[in-house]
């Protein structure tokens, strides 16, 4: 049976590949950690942590370039697009060109639905290595409706995405409800989480609802209502008894 990748915008036929790819992220525990990397400051404090502080780390390319440390657990790479949160303005050609570079040394790559498209042959690349395809959405002002976020996941789905990110500003428990309403949407891995006043609320309740990754930062938060990743990890396992003695 064939596991050729499909073309940009093809339905696949053959889900084996697919399915070998969503195990790595399947399989993680839930309530899984993510450190956040976007600073000198934060890989020295990612080298220094002891197994177990976090499950996974991400490497913001955007703000540190394309040479990755070794690290004691798995790298998410990313290169963020501009408007996404992204540093440095990076052309869609030099975000291209980097995560195209630092795939070997990476578990996971993270690429925003609405780069997709013009990033597809790191999309083909990952494929064609086994690398699940985290496609990721931001809005940095409101949660959009439950249709649209729906459509995201669905547009991210049909473009070769393995798991969908989505992290919107939470300011109201609607916005909250929307999110989880999310769970129940799709049978893709999740990892959702809520930005601004009801972020750090927010997160901990998706994280034990269903997220599969959970972001937290290592030296400074990224945006409001980030959790510190240790302090996160510490209270997710709180909140699912894994620390109870």
């Amino acid at each position: 049976m064939s596991t050729k990748p499909r073309a940009y915008g093809e339905h696949a036929t053959d889900t084996s590949a697919k399915t070998k790819r969503n195990t790595i992220i399947s399989t993680l525990k839930a309530g899984a950690v993510v450190g956040i990397v976007d600073s000198p400051e934060a890989v020295r404090k990612a080298l220094r942590m002891a197994v177990g502080a976090v499950d996974l780390l991400e490497w913001r390319a955007d703000c540190l370039g394309g040479a990755i440390p070794h690290a004691k657990v798995p790298w998410i790479v990313t290169a963020r697009h501009p408007s996404e949160g992204g540093k440095n303005a990076m052309s869609a050609a030099a975000r291209r060109d980097i995560l195209s570079k630092l795939l070997p040394q990476a578990s996971i790559v993270d690429i925003e639905v609405r780069s997709l498209a013009s990033l597809h042959p790191v999309v083909r690349q990952a494929n064609e290595s086994r690398m699940p395809v985290l496609a990721s959405f931001h809005d940095f002002k409101k949660t959009p409706s439950l249709a649209r976020l729906r459509e995201v996941i669905r547009q991210a789905q049909d473009q070769g995405a393995d798991a969908v990110k989505i992290a919107t500003h939470t300011a109201v428990p609607s916005d909250v409800a929307r999110l989880l309403d999310l769970f129940s949407s799709t049978s893709l891995p999740l990892a959702v989480m809520g930005m601004g006043p009801l972020g750090m609320s927010s997160r901990v309740l998706l994280g034990n609802c269903g997220s599969a990754l959970n972001y937290g930062w290592l030296h400074a938060p990224n945006v409001p209502g980030q959790w510190a990743a240790r302090e996160l990890g510490k209270i997710l396992r709180q909140c699912s008894g894994q620390d109870l003695h």
